[in-house]
């Protein structure tokens, strides 16, 4: 038997309370000089994060007037949007605006904490959407807030609850951090032998890009996109949209012409496709170069080369002369075909492990949340039926 096991049979052998927010907290009422706070005081609903995520520094501070003020063991939730699910315990004191609601713990039978880990569950997000008012940009009611019931076991059982629940996050953040770092050093290493493999000698002919390309751009702008169309359509970003019209039919690498994907996203296409009308299309015409090779290529030494000589406008953009220049060397089509064998190998390889160790984050980051219900799950004071928690212990015990 666990220690919560013999706390809950010691202290709540038949069930708990449940008790309404409003009876045990109120909102923030007091109020606090905006010369008080900084950014790492200032809380609005722009840097709390998503998905219980917590909060960073805010990128805006008021300068004049008063705020509502907050202090440490304060719970505060993004009151727009309620299924963005924002939320943040306080550990410090500050101020906030009135789009973020500031629950302040009335009643000392209540440890904060405890709240916050019943207020952070999926159920509690759920029933505020509800109640949320607003199509566009719906806000939570706070009066049906205050009418949400919460369990309220005894302070042994609820320090017990958030013992465990402080630990088990621990471990989920390290085991997170451990899994995305993995993730990074395996796209460093994909990286470092990609580019080292693709370094010549001065024995390999070098040709301007023009020389060996037809390069084009494409007629179609974004709002063209559809989320579901019989051929792939290449904008400017990472993630293709879909069209029921093509503008090409070949082999191509695709990169983008201006925005934050200039010389960080390329596509390698095969057939029919759509293009952005300021996104590149390069189709090799000479038989001494593999398309899949120049591809490889293009992605190891195009970024370096426009960071030389990038033309800077209002957006960072390629021009047709960049583009015509760019020097590309021309080994032996046997070693061509070599080069993508390893590096389509290590590259699949490296995007199994984008889909494995962001899927074992994400079952992990369940695997809490479903732990967290459990454990703030009681059956109320006088109900005979049993908490799946309840249950799962009897079974057990059987």
């Amino acid at each position: 038997m666990s220690k919560l096991d013999e706390l809950t049979a010691e202290f709540c052998p038949c069930g708990v309370v449940y008790k309404k927010l409003k009876d045990i907290s109120e909102y923030g009422k007091s109020r606090i000089e905006a010369s008080e706070i900084d950014a790492d005081s200032y809380i609005g609903v722009d840097n709390l994060l998503p998905d219980k995520g917590g909060k960073m520094s805010s990128s805006y501070v008021p300068t004049e007037g008063n705020l509502i003020h907050f202090g440490e063991g304060d719970i505060l939730i993004g009151n727009i949007r309620p299924y963005l699910k924002k939320i943040w315990l306080a550990d410090c004191t500050g101020g906030t605006n009135g789009d973020v609601l500031v629950i302040h713990l009335t009643d000392k039978g209540i440890d904060s904490r405890f709240l916050y880990y019943c207020l952070s569950s999926d159920r509690f997000f759920f029933y505020d959407m509800q109640y949320a008012k607003g199509a566009k940009m719906p806000r939570g009611d706070k009066n049906a807030i205050m009418e949400y019931k919460v369990p309220a076991p005894p302070l042994e059982v609820q320090r017990e609850i958030v013992r465990v629940l402080d630990n088990f996050t621990l471990l989920s953040a390290e085991l997170s951090a451990e899994l995305s770092a993995e993730l990074s050093a395996r796209r460093k290493q994909y990286e470092y032998y990609r580019n080292e493999l693709l370094s010549f000698k001065d024995d390999v002919r070098i040709v301007p890009l023009e020389e060996i390309a037809d390069i084009g751009t494409g007629s179609s702008n974004t709002n063209e996109g559809l989320e579901k169309g019989l051929y792939p359509f290449f904008v400017r970003s990472q993630e293709p949209l879909r069209k029921n019209e093509y503008e090409y039919d070949e082999t191509a690498i695709i990169t983008a012409g201006d925005g934050v994907g200039v010389g960080k996203v390329f596509h390698y296409v095969e057939g029919k496709y759509a293009l952005h009308q300021r996104a590149y299309r390069i189709h090799i015409k000479t038989p001494e170069v593999l398309p899949r090779y120049y591809f490889h290529y293009m992605r190891s030494a195009f970024l370096p080369y426009i960071q030389k000589s990038m033309f800077q406008g209002s957006v960072a953009s390629i021009r047709r002369p960049m583009l015509n220049a760019f020097p590309v060397p021309v080994p032996r089509l046997d070693v061509q075909e070599r080069l993508i064998n390893v590096l389509d190998n290590f590259e699949s390889i490296c995007s199994d492990l984008n889909i494995g160790l962001p899927a074992e984050i994400e079952a992990r980051r369940k695997q809490y949340e479903y732990y967290r219900d459990l454990l703030l799950t009681f059956a109320e004071t006088g109900s005979s039926v049993l908490t799946d928690r309840q249950t799962d212990r009897q079974t057990d015990r059987a």
